[in-house]
């Protein structure tokens, strides 16, 4: 078995009103993947939408829940479960609130930081937080009274300019994430921001 990263999962919330919101961010760099790769996404057991492909010379899944953000973790457990894949195969793309739109970091492990997506993801991988992450930068709202309408509202159009840029430069680097070389994923990854 393989040790490397073997399933994406790009956190959001299911349904037509919440599509093009930032709390999507996660499952907008999964949607785009699976149309690069053509591989559609489908309804499963797993309560997402879930596609296999090939990235490289690598066979991945691709996952996006469509529970509702704070039970992300029952889309992941169910199929980390049905192909027993360890917390450390797992990488969760999510928006995040400390970063500028235009921004993404690769970084494993640590705490939820606030975000319901991983609090749930944390507590279906018993407890674990050894999962990889790809934070990306959705800017903040500037307090925290604010947040839960700003992470439901839609970027300016500047911003999602600027987040679909990192989505796409997080898309060249993915193969390199997936094949295990995440020194040099995060070395380039890290040094990008859009303008």
């Amino acid at each position: 078995m393989s040790t490397g990263i073997q399933l994406l999962v790009g956190l959001g919330n299911p349904g037509q009103e919440y599509a093009a919101t930032r709390h999507n961010a996660g499952a907008w760099l999964v949607a785009a993947l699976a149309e690069r790769l053509q591989a559609p996404l489908k309804a499963s057991k797993f309560f997402g939408l879930h596609a296999q492909a090939m990235l490289g010379s690598q066979k991945v899944h691709l996952l996006i829940p469509t529970t509702y953000m704070n039970r992300s973790g029952q889309a992941i457990g169910a199929l980390a479960n049905f192909y027993k894949l360890a917390p450390e195969q797992i990488l969760v793309a999510h928006d995040e609130l400390d970063l500028n739109p235009g921004v993404v970091r690769l970084k494993k492990g640590g705490g939820h930081g606030g975000h319901n997506g991983l609090r749930d993801t944390i507590s279906a991988l018993g407890n674990s937080r050894d999962f990889y992450r790809l934070r990306i930068g959705i800017g903040h709202p500037g307090s925290a009274s604010q947040v839960t309408n700003y992470v439901l509202g839609k970027p300016s159009p500047d911003d999602q300019i600027r987040i679909e840029a990192a989505l796409d430069e997080t898309l060249r680097h993915l193969e390199l994430i997936f094949s295990g070389d995440h020194t040099q994923a995060m070395n380039r990854l890290h040094s990008f921001k859009a303008e």
